[in-house]
């Protein structure tokens, strides 16, 4: 294929959505190229136990290789950046630009997860970033009772936030354990009455902030409170997530009022050709669920691409194909 022209789609997002569209892709026998800055989310966890076939649990960074290396076993190319701007013109091509230079495009999805400037950020609570990762790392702060709920159960858990996020997760959570800590970011607890009665009912202690500083000692970790120092066996900050979707906006697509790409049920986005998947759509944030959005994405992109161009690969004859096998294929080419 010529070095200018454009593939058949670009994927900007290395996480599970992205991924596994490419792999679907590459399968397709379609020309793709995933460009990833490397910050997906899936990369945080320590070992996921709630992904199937693993019953020993996996870290996220090893399936991350693993479904790189999967993707690229059949042709994908896969390249560590940053798209800086993306734009489509008259004739309904996507142009990219990024560290080589502007790349064209007839399809794009976004499946940026969570990479700066372009997707999902989860907000942190106030520590020393290193702490922060060390502390992550040995489950002394999680991000996703969905995710390692089971992990915590009947020990002792604070959870780090205000409002819905807050009573949320607090209320989630109690259902794995009886000690559940709720405490407020800044400073009293911004509940609804209804929200207090039903944690109060439920026996979910109420400390009004700030939560100034975050320690860890030990197995333990730390948080200074309104009410003093308290310590958890697990924290959950659960201070939402800044959405960022500027390419998204570049091309005028929908968004949602909490900044998440607008699609419908086959990832087609309100850009004829505009395709997301992952954390920038709404959803259930879990890989699994990423996977699926990417694995329907890549299929909605091929038969898109193959109304427009029913025949996107021309058949090559095997050089093992017989005499008679070879004039077949030629009738029917012709």
């Amino acid at each position: 294929m010529a070095s200018d022209a454009p593939y058949d789609c670009l994927i900007v997002g290395g996480g599970p959505a992205g991924l596994t569209a490419a792999i679907y892709l590459s399968r397709f026998h379609l020309d793709i190229h995933v460009i990833d800055e490397g910050k997906s989310r899936a990369g945080w966890i320590p070992c996921s136990h709630n992904h199937a076939g693993y019953p020993d649990g996996i870290n996220g960074k090893e399936l991350l290789e693993l479904m790189r290396e999967q993707a690229q076993k059949y042709g994908t190319k896969i390249e560590t950046g940053r798209v800086q701007r993306l734009d489509k013109d008259e004739d309904g091509l996507f142009t990219a630009e990024w560290g080589q230079g502007p790349r064209r495009a007839r399809s794009v999805l976004l499946a940026t997860g969570l990479t700066n400037r372009t997707g999902l950020t989860n907000r942190r609570p106030p520590m020393d970033p290193e702490l922060h990762d060390d502390a992550m790392a040995r489950g002394l702060i999680r991000y996703c009772p969905i995710c390692d709920g089971f992990e915590v159960t009947d020990k002792k858990i604070g959870v780090i936030g205000s409002g819905q996020n807050g009573v949320g997760e607090a209320s989630f959570l109690r259902s794995y354990t009886a000690d559940v800590t709720l405490i407020a970011p800044d400073s009293a607890l911004e509940l609804a009455a209804e929200d207090r009665q039903k944690l109060e009912g439920a026996g979910v202690k109420l400390v009004d902030g700030p939560a100034e500083a975050i320690g860890v000692t030990g197995s333990c970790i730390t948080v200074d409170t309104a009410d003093g120092l308290l310590t958890f066996d697990s924290i959950y900050p659960a201070l939402g997530s800044d959405t960022h979707t500027q390419l998204a906006q570049l091309l005028g697509a929908e968004l949602a009022e909490d900044g998440c790409v607008l699609c419908d049920d086959k990832m087609r986005s309100t850009i004829e050709g505009f395709y997301a998947a992952g954390d920038v759509v709404h959803g259930l944030d879990q890989i699994s669920h990423a996977m699926g959005e990417g694995g329907q994405a890549a299929t909605t992109i091929r038969n898109d691409l193959a109304a427009k161009n029913p025949l996107l690969r021309q058949p090559a004859v095997l050089p093992e194909a017989s005499e008679s096998r070879r004039e077949a294929v030629e009738v029917g080419d012709g």
